[in-house]
């Protein structure tokens, strides 16, 4: 068996993305972007209260559950002091 080389093994798929396509996933992606930086700025502010009260964990739901992460972070995270 003829031993194959590391760019022959594995291979990018190619991705193509029209103008339409474009102009529907760029606004996503910004909005999304910004939810990640607000709810993460918001976190971190100085007094904030998080429901169950573990900062880190609601950091990791921000960032690793993409745009519904910040949305929970906001409709349900958050306390008031």
């Amino acid at each position: 068996m003829p031993h194959a080389t590391a760019e022959a093994r594995w291979h990018a798929p190619a991705v193509n993305i029209d103008s339409t396509q474009l102009l529907v996933l760029a606004p996503i992606i910004l909005i999304q972007l910004g939810l990640l930086i607000w709810g993460l700025y918001d976190l971190t502010r100085p007094g904030r209260l998080v429901r169950g009260g573990n900062k880190i964990i609601w950091a990791i739901v921000i960032i690793f559950i993409g745009i519904i992460g910040p949305m929970l972070y906001f409709l349900v995270g958050r306390e008031e002091a």
